[in-house]
């Protein structure tokens, strides 16, 4: 059978179509969808019972236990709405480093995958790269070849975004409630705690994965070095490099703490996880950690 997409083999495509995002807040939007709601409504779910009032339809009365307690009661079912699944994917200098960037397509792939046949909207976002959001399996091809499609920062049009700025820039266009998945390395000196902010406050529940290289997450170092920011090109000598190592690994530890606090307060999940790391392997986190069923 020919590869579906050159992101994921078919096998693991068969996998991801019998998992279903999870969240942790019930954000939906008014349209049908097959996502349960916060409120009532006239789905085939029950939810629960309440005493008859006048004017209530009496459809929705319960006439086995009418004929047993000799008292009308309505019967309650759960609103079915409609989820949106919005995947920003970090497409910034950084991201180009030791196959990061390859990883998140990857990444996002799965998740549309699973968003699609999971029900929801789902939609990409990157630099020069926007799929609408669309529901179920019509478009899939369409929506993993606008992933596949994402190029690094310097060849995609619109250039290096941060990834706080490549929030701003989603929630400008995006319109609707449900999960934002940002896959990012989170290298960035602008204020991503605002980004969260604002993807909360506009009803998507912020759940970010970080992808470090090998190298960043161990690095190896000794002697004298001089080190080039990527995105800036500034540079920055030092000495005895494997002195500093457990500073960096404590930064490292505690800007990662930082970031799953940040997410973590704004009911959202922080996952962070290596560029070495088969796709399989991080699914299967995922998996464990509760962000898919």
């Amino acid at each position: 059978m020919p590869a579906i997409t050159s992101l994921l083999p078919n096998d693991l495509l068969a996998v991801l179509e019998r998992l279903r995002v999870r969240s942790t807040r019930k954000l939906t939007d008014r349209g049908r969808g097959d996502h349960l709601a916060g409120r009532g409504g006239t789905s085939t779910d029950f939810a629960d019972y309440r005493d008859y009032a006048a004017g209530d339809d009496l459809r929705g009365v319960d006439w086995n236990i009418f004929a047993r307690l000799q008292r009308p009661y309505l019967k309650q079912f759960r609103m079915e709405e409609e989820r949106h699944l919005v995947l920003l994917v970090d497409t910034s200098t950084s991201m180009h480093f030791a196959g990061k960037l390859d990883r998140a397509k990857e990444l996002a792939a799965a998740f549309a995958v699973m968003g699609r046949y999971g029900g929801d909207r789902v939609s990409v976002w990157a630099p020069a790269v926007v799929s609408q959001a669309t529901r179920g399996r019509a478009g899939m091809r369409r929506c993993l070849d606008a992933i596949a499609g994402i190029a690094p920062a310097g060849v995609a049009a619109g250039g290096a975004l941060p990834v706080e700025a490549a929030i701003d820039a989603l929630l400008a266009r995006h319109r609707g409630r449900g999960v934002c998945v940002v896959i990012s390395d989170c290298l960035s000196d602008g204020d991503l705690k605002r980004g969260l902010n604002r993807l909360f406050a506009s009803g998507l529940e912020p759940c970010v994965v970080q992808i470090l290289s090998p190298w960043e997450a161990d690095p190896d170092l000794a002697g004298d070095l001089r080190l080039v920011d990527c995105e800036t090109t500034a540079t920055l000598d030092i000495s005895t490099a494997g002195d500093l190592l457990a500073l960096y690994h404590e930064y490292r530890a505690r800007h990662q703490q930082q970031l799953a606090d940040w997410c973590a307060s704004r009911q959202g999940r922080f996952l962070s996880v290596t560029a070495a790391a088969d796709i399989r392997a991080i699914v299967d986190q995922l998996r464990r950690k509760g962000w898919v069923a």
